[in-house]
């Protein structure tokens, strides 16, 4: 259901309500584990060859020892059986509680400079987006760039989910449309294919913010939601960038205005994202 809101939303979602400029930079590198290979039936059994005479005479256990080493093998083995089942369970616990995937989302409104839309733009534009290490990357770089323009920020939000990874990607997907829905998409490059659009800008007076969304599904887990502060957007900023080629599954970076010039207004700064904190 909520899908199909995002693409009403993105259909007619007049432009008047503040949708300006914007570009999107990412890929899903991810593909599902193959399933295992069929087993193939194992070896004949083999069976020891007679033993030449003279054979060896039997050996007989009794209670008081002597000779033989009774039902110390049985003892040994149920022992280890025992001690690997508590083992087995006790990782088991250890890891209740703790998702095999999750997926983030961290939208930074900050002051808009014309250097800053070049840097992301040159970034978008030189990312390697078809591999997990350019993506992961990426991550890196940007977090870099929003981390020294920490004077600048204004308004921050931060979402999380967790689950499996079939769930978290789904729902990465459902994010990104819903960031695309905010600007009309002037630039976009993602998983290789590259797209440019001609576009006008529209300066207007009070135009001064601009929008990072930062959208990162992984295996394992992301920060938990909570309040938000300065601090709080830094420890979010260094945990995605703490992702790796090993476990990062997507990304995707969307920034609104993406053209020079352009700057959103505060109206429409809380029309297009209404949960921001500031910060």
């Amino acid at each position: 259901m909520r899908p199909l809101l995002l693409l009403t939303l993105l259909l007619f979602l007049p432009l008047g309500l503040g949708q300006k400029s914007g570009g999107g930079v990412g890929g899903r590198p991810y593909t599902p584990s193959p399933p295992p290979p069929p087993m193939s039936p194992g070896p004949a059994p083999s069976y020891p060859m007679p033993v030449p005479y003279p054979y060896p005479g039997p050996v007989y256990v009794y209670p008081g020892g002597g000779g033989s080493l009774g039902v110390a093998p049985v003892l040994v083995f149920f022992g280890l059986f025992l001690l690997g089942v508590w083992m087995v369970r006790g990782l088991s616990r250890a890891g209740e509680g703790v998702a095999p995937a999750s997926v983030g989302r961290l939208r930074l409104a900050l002051l808009v400079r014309p250097e800053v839309q070049r840097a992301i733009r040159r970034l978008a534009e030189a990312a390697d987006t078809t591999t997990a290490k350019g993506l992961a990357d990426l991550v890196d770089e940007m977090a870099l760039l929003l981390l020294k323009e920490e004077p600048a920020w204004r308004f921050a939000s931060y979402e999380a989910s967790f689950g499996d990874e079939e769930r978290v990607l789904a729902l990465f997907d459902t994010w990104m449309l819903e960031d695309r829905s905010t600007y009309q998409e002037t630039f976009r490059h993602f998983e290789g294919k590259k797209a440019a659009t001609p576009y006008t800008p529209r300066v207007e007076p009070g135009g001064r913010y601009l929008v990072a969304s930062l959208l990162l599904a992984v295996r394992g887990e992301l920060p938990r939601p909570g309040p938000l502060d300065r601090k709080r957007v830094k420890e979010v900023l260094m945990a995605f960038a703490g992702s790796t080629p090993f476990t990062l599954m997507a990304f995707h970076l969307g920034w609104t205005p993406e053209a020079e010039g352009e700057g959103l207004t505060e109206e429409e700064l809380l029309t297009l994202f209404p949960h921001l904190d500031k910060v």
